[in-house]
């Protein structure tokens, strides 16, 4: 089968497409054709060495949709189902960048049926950050809530969570992005010397972020051991995204109710993957990069 990888750190330009065994599934895990996997930052990192694995070949992507089409022994999961997974890990020999992935039975959940596989692969990765987010922000409804980032992937899924669990959202954002995340239901954007319960710092902002906390309200980030220190009674952390197929079928259903905006930027084949890394270099971009086996 073709898989992505990459066998030395740099740019786009280091990202391969190459023949790999086909993957045969274990006990409690399935394998996956792959119908679509979105490109997050993530991988941009894992490409770059930032989580290191010097010297091994490396495995992209996280996201998947596709088909459930072998199962290992005490699987939960029948072939033929049409699925979404996170596979979680930052220096593994094989990723979802590929026509099959094996994962865990319990990082499994079953594809909305209100979307394709293209949207579908754009929501596991980002909306368990956010929704991990928002446990770790613990804010009660009433409270006041910040997004950075609120129109990016992580962020817009993030607004319209909080928005759902009763807090009064205000996000950071582009002016020309302010309509779209008043539809999300941010009720107002920052400015000013206005602070907040909590701050989602979905832009990686740090300090800047940390700052429109109020003094003893909460911040968390979404790059874990990557967060501000504590300051003014300010509680400071960040959430580590895991696979979890109970919580993303959570969300799934979330999609199916209409209560979560799935968005891909656009669409990439699995042999134009370096193409698809330097178009998520230029930035810029509303919603997923999506490759397609």
């Amino acid at each position: 089968m073709r898989a992505v990888v990459v066998r030395t750190f740099g740019g786009p330009e280091v990202v391969e497409v190459v023949d790999a065994e086909l993957p045969e599934p274990g006990a409690r895990q399935v394998r996956i054709r792959v119908a679509a996997a979105s490109l997050n930052p993530v991988d941009a990192g894992v490409r770059s060495g930032v989580f290191g694995g010097a010297g091994k070949t490396i495995g992209l992507g996280w996201d998947v949709a596709g088909t459930v089409d072998a199962v290992g022994v005490a699987s939960a999961w029948s072939v033929g189902d049409e699925v979404v997974a996170l596979d979680y890990g930052m220096a593994k020999p094989l990723g979802t960048h590929a026509e099959y992935v094996v994962v865990d039975t319990d990082a499994v959940a079953l594809a909305p049926a209100s979307v394709d596989a293209v949207h579908a692969a754009t929501l596991p990765l980002n909306a368990l950050t956010a929704v991990g987010a928002l446990d770790l922000l613990a804010l009660s409804p009433g409270q006041s809530l910040l997004v950075t980032g609120g129109a990016g992937a992580v962020g817009g899924f993030a607004v319209e969570l909080a928005a759902r669990r009763g807090l009064k959202v205000a996000a950071l954002v582009r002016e020309e992005d302010e309509e779209f995340v008043r539809s999300l239901g941010g009720t107002r954007f920052a400015g000013g010397a206005e602070t907040f319960d909590g701050v989602l710092d979905a832009a990686v902002l740090g300090p800047r972020a940390l700052a429109l906390v109020r003094d003893g309200g909460v911040y968390t980030g979404v790059i874990p051991q990557a967060w501000p220190g504590s300051e003014r009674g300010v509680r400071t952390d960040a959430v580590e995204v895991g696979a979890d197929g109970a919580r993303l079928a959570e969300l799934v259903r979330a999609v199916d109710a209409g209560e979560l905006t799935l968005r891909v930027a656009d669409t990439f084949s699995l042999a134009d993957a370096s193409t698809a890394h330097a178009r998520l270099a230029e930035g810029g971009l509303r919603g997923r990069l999506v490759l397609v086996p």
